[in-house]
C-alpha cells in the first residue's frame, strides 16, 4: 500500500473526530464540507482507496456505514434486537405488544459500540417508506432507538400521533408553542 495522501489522512482524521463527537459516522456530504473537498465523487474515490488499504470499512446497506479499522474498540460488535418496523412516510398504526418481538430468539442486527454509545437498552426498527431520504434513511434501512421522555430540537424521533393512534419517524422542531415534524 502506498503512503496516504494528505487528503486521505484528513478524511480519516475527520471521520474519527466526527464519530467521536456525534456517536455515529459522517455522511459523504459531511466529509465534503468538513474536509473542504470539491465533490462527493472525490470523497467516494478516496474512501474506496482507504477501504482497500484496510483503514476503514464501508457498509453499503447502512446509512452512514463508515467504520474506521484498527482499534480494538472499533472492531468490537454489539447485538441489538430488531423489534419491528416504523413508517417514514404515511404513519402506521401503533404496534401492539404482540407486534414487536423482544425475545432473545428474534431478529438481531450487529452494530459497532459507537452507535449504541455503551447503552444496553437500544433497539432497532426497520424503516418502511422514503420520507426520511434527505436524512439518508431509506426504505428497508434500520434505525436505532432508545426510549426517552424528551427530544432536542432537530433530533430524529419516533412520533406517536395520539389522536390518530399512529406512529412515524420524523425530525422534531419546536416553534414557539407548536411542534413541527
Amino acid at each position: 500500500m502506498k503512503a496516504l495522501t494528505l487528503r486521505q489522512r484528513a478524511i480519516l482524521d475527520f471521520i474519527d473526530g466526527f464519530t467521536e463527537e456525534h456517536g455515529y459516522a459522517p455522511s459523504i456530504r459531511d466529509i465534503v464540507r468538513g474536509c473542504d473537498i470539491s465533490s462527493t465523487s472525490v470523497v467516494d474515490y478516496n474512501l474506496r482507496i482507504l477501504a482497500r488499504g484496510g483503514f476503514l470499512r464501508r457498509d453499503a446497506d447502512v446509512s452512514r456505514g463508515i467504520v474506521l479499522m484498527g482499534g480494538q474498540a472499533r472492531s468490537a460488535k454489539t447485538m441489538v434486537p430488531v423489534l419491528g418496523q416504523i413508517a417514514a412516510g404515511l404513519p402506521i398504526p401503533v404496534p401492539s405488544a404482540d407486534t414487536w418481538r423482544s425475545d432473545a430468539d428474534g431478529e438481531q442486527v450487529e452494530v459497532t459500540p459507537e452507535l449504541t454509545k455503551g447503552r444496553d437498552d437500544v433497539f432497532a426498527l426497520r424503516v418502511k417508506g422514503t420520507s426520511m431520504i434527505d436524512a439518508l434513511i431509506s426504505d428497508g434501512d434500520m434505525v436505532l432507538f432508545q426510549a426517552a421522555g424528551t427530544a432536542e430540537n432537530g433530533e430524529m424521533v419516533a412520533v406517536w400521533l395520539k389522536e390518530q393512534q399512529e406512529v412515524t419517524l420524523k425530525k422534531i422542531y419546536y416553534e414557539g408553542d407548536r411542534v413541527r415534524l
